[in-house]
């Protein structure tokens, strides 16, 4: 058994998995994930980058194994991170230790660092949490809630609170404020990508990057994007981005129906007509959205 026990959180291996526990004061996204093991088949790799102050332990997994990193598209802060670990200055003979403990393993079981084609980890349990800016998305397992706060727009808290089972939830998308960018988190509904802002779509959060707990949102988008069922396509919803021999989505992002499929294009136009009314959508979006569906008609 090899162990690190720092401020930042606990990391052991006892030969066939890397158990994680945060620290006390970690980032809330390691928080509200908790511990957990990651098996051995799902590592591709771990390193000890060292600094003046200590250094920093980093378990990179293999592609598409982790649901969580799925989610976030590579758009996690360091500190978010869960596969990081902030190391103290007299802890480094022992962070040195694990890593060659790790590597062995890696060898002596001949673990392919390649990409893999279904997740090798559970992501976050359930019940799960999250968000911020204009509300709240929780997810129990079976469907997805949606709660308003008073910063909401008037057209998501005229509606009130939204249920969505998760047999209706096609894609997940998930995109942490940036700068004076807001954030999303955006649920897709029978394979459509809703194309209002997220402030006024009753099916998204809109995310201000104004508390760290924001950036929890990821953990619901992780937690039901694992959850979703695998199609055939493996570059599809719930897969692992990798398994595709050529680009894939947008995560959670449903291909575009086939010119021929009239009465998907027609839905969709309803769905449009429906969003415009309710003042989701302005004219100006309405009418270049209902064009792009026209073309396909």
């Amino acid at each position: 058994m090899a162990d690190i026990i720092s401020r930042d959180g606990t990391w052991s291996f006892d030969g066939d998995a890397v158990r994680i526990v945060p620290g006390g004061k970690a980032h809330p996204v390691r928080q509200g994930l908790g511990g957990f093991a990651v098996p051995l088949h799902a590592v591709a790799g771990v390193s000890y980058e060292p600094d003046r102050r200590g250094g920093r332990l980093r378990l990179r997994l293999r592609t598409g194994a982790c649901p969580v990193l799925r989610a976030a598209d590579g758009r996690l802060k360091d500190a978010a991170d869960p596969y990081q670990l902030v190391v103290e200055k007299d802890r480094t003979g022992v962070a040195e230790y694990l890593v060659d403990e790790i590597r062995n393993a890696l060898l002596i079981e001949q673990v392919p660092d390649g990409p893999v084609d279904r997740f090798l980890l559970p992501g976050p349990s359930v019940p799960v949490s999250g968000g911020g800016g204009d509300g709240t998305a929780s997810f129990d397992g079976e469907a997805v809630r949606l709660t308003w706060n008073w910063k909401a727009a008037e057209s998501k808290t005229a509606g009130g609170a939204v249920t969505l089972p998760l047999s209706d939830v096609t894609g997940v998308r998930w995109v942490p404020a940036i700068g004076l960018e807001n954030g999303s988190l955006r649920f897709d509904r029978g394979g459509a990508v809703s194309p209002a802002p997220a402030k006024f779509d009753p099916y998204s959060l809109e995310l201000w990057g104004l508390s760290k707990r924001e950036y929890t949102a990821v953990l619901v988008a992780a937690a039901v994007l694992v959850r979703l069922p695998v199609p055939s396509d493996p570059a599809g919803p719930g897969a692992a981005p990798e398994a595709a021999t050529t680009a894939p989505p947008a995560l959670g992002s449903a291909p575009a129906p086939p010119a021929d499929d009239h009465d998907v294009l027609l839905r969709r136009l309803r769905e449009l007509g429906e969003l415009h009314e309710a003042g989701i959508l302005t004219d100006e979006e309405f009418a270049t959205a209902k064009r792009a569906v026209l073309k396909r008609l």
